[in-house]
């Protein structure tokens, strides 16, 4: 692969966990100020759906087959 493959490839990348990020965020605000009716549940619903975001995190390969397809940008080959 080029450079300019491998740098493109690392802007998407960037780009896609910005858009994780603010989905997760965007689920944060919806829960708080709609479906929590008192201060524990907002609370609660401030810190859950960030956690679980955490652990059910996408990986490297069904995140990269994502990019290949909406992009056609493919990951970078590890050299030995």
């Amino acid at each position: 692969m080029t450079d300019n493959q491998d740098n493109k490839y690392i802007y998407y990348t960037k780009i896609a966990w910005i858009i994780y990020s603010l989905i997760t965020l965007a689920i944060i605000v919806v829960l708080v100020l709609f479906v929590a009716q008192d201060n524990e549940e907002r609370f609660f619903y401030g810190l859950m759906p960030a956690a679980a975001a955490y652990v059910f995190r996408p990986m490297n390969k069904p995140f990269s087959k994502l990019i290949f397809k909406f992009t056609g940008v493919s990951p970078p080959t590890e050299e030995k």
